[in-house]
């Protein structure tokens, strides 16, 4: 195929540097040594941060970036905290500064455009400038919206804004040359929206998130922590991610409680959020010593820290969107680290259960996840080595050279419709 220019929009496409939104720097990169010429839009705020390339007085709509010769162009958008209206601001002001983009850099000629958003507003204004230069898209879809707010804001799907955002879902799936889904289920979702007709299965594609592993295997050597905690010889439990509602840290703390006898395991937290603070003076309130709050750490020592582990835990909030597949960020930082994967939740398609690299619980019962944890402490060092080696198994099946074969696929698709 003849190597294209590709737009990438994405409102959170962050640099190694900037945070672990990385997904289309590592596809940018690829890319580029496959004879692509890629330039990525994205918002002037540094999702997670106080950072905005732009900041509040800096004249201009556009900065331009070049990061290991990928060309980044960063939007002007309004700083925002937490999920209010300030981000809703933030979400649809990104989307009508794309319609912008056309004029100051429509003669670079794109073959394609490719989009992605957890939200629906920078699809459809992508969309819409894809149409307008006469282009086709490809459009990519990380979280299930409005599926997502229905269940973890436990809203009603009758509600007529939800009703509104489940329609414009479905035009954006119709109108798009080709449909990425990361989740593994994607087209089985379709299936069951009964949006079969609209949405044919050929142009679907499923493209998980993954990692560079021979990066992250440079990073754990390069990259080390001089920390008591990490280097003793307890069973050592860790999480690395947010700290927010959704990601159910809480249960964790429960977990150690009901395991505060067991000195010879330790529970460490590495990240930040809206829950963290609540969460550390329980702990203290309660007397959970062998819980360790890290805060928040660069991503280049994720994967020492993570290999440090004897069991490295993803722990969420039940709901139907786990149905489809996860593909979440940490997940992949976990099997690039070889050691097992514990969860509380049961996903389809699930990449735990297919490489038997963990165990993955359908419960977010404290005292079933405590069960698990001395399970695996407990467990002979033949069936544990084995769990481990299997995560670097799986690690390398997610390799971003492996996923930009697929994501070829579909741009290939796309252009020739």
């Amino acid at each position: 195929m003849e190597k294209k220019t590709v737009w990438i929009i994405n409102h959170y496409a962050l640099t190694p540097s900037q945070g672990g939104l990385c997904r289309h720097y590592y596809f940018a990169r690829e890319l580029l040594h496959r004879g692509y010429r890629v330039r990525i839009f994205t918002s002037s705020v540094i999702h997670n941060t106080d950072i905005n390339m732009i900041p509040a007085g800096e004249k201009g709509l556009f900065k331009d970036v070049d990061q290991d010769g990928i060309h980044y162009t960063y939007l002007k958008s309004s700083a925002y905290k937490g999920n209010g209206l300030q981000r809703i601001k933030n979400m649809l002001g990104f989307a009508a500064a794309i319609k912008k983009i056309r004029k100051k850099y429509g003669g670079e000629r794109p073959d394609v455009i490719y989009t992605s958003s957890p939200d629906l507003f920078t699809a459809a204004s992508a969309q819409k400038l894809a149409r307008k230069m006469g282009i086709p898209v490809v459009t990519e879809v990380r979280d299930l919206w409005p599926l997502s707010i229905v269940e973890y804001r436990n809203m009603s799907e009758k509600n007529p804004a939800i009703k509104l955002l489940y329609g414009m879902e479905k035009r954006l799936y119709k109108r798009t040359d080709a449909l990425i889904f990361t989740m593994p289920g994607g087209a089985e979702y379709i299936a069951d929206k009964g949006w079969g007709k609209a949405v044919p299965s050929e142009k679907i594609f499923n493209v998980n998130n993954g990692l560079d592993v021979a990066e992250q295997d440079f990073q754990r050597e390069q990259f080390t922590v001089d920390d008591q905690d990490l280097s003793d010889d307890s069973f050592k439990v860790i999480y690395a991610g947010s700290i927010r509602t959704a990601n159910s840290v809480d249960l964790l703390v429960k977990v150690a409680e009901l395991l505060k006898d067991r000195s010879d395991i330790k529970f460490l937290i590495y990240g930040e959020g809206d829950k963290a603070e609540e969460l550390k003076k329980e702990c203290a309130e309660k007397g959970l010593s062998q819980v360790k709050f890290k805060g928040r750490v660069d991503k280049k020592y994720i994967p020492y820290i993570c290999a440090q582990a004897s069991v490295n835990v993803l722990t969420y909030k039940n709901a139907a969107t786990w149905k489809y597949g996860g593909s979440q960020n940490k997940l992949f930082d976990y099997l690039s680290a070889g050691k097992p994967v514990l969860t509380n939740i049961k996903t389809g398609h699930s990449i735990i259960e297919g490489y038997r690299c963990g165990l993955e619980l359908n419960s977010s019962s404290a005292a079933d996840l405590a069960a698990a944890v001395t399970s695996l402490c407990a467990m002979s060092p033949e069936e544990y080595g084995k769990m481990c080696s299997n995560a670097r198994l799986a690690a390398r099946a997610f390799d971003y050279k492996e996923l930009t074969d697929r994501l070829e696929e579909a741009i290939a698709y796309a252009c020739a419709r």
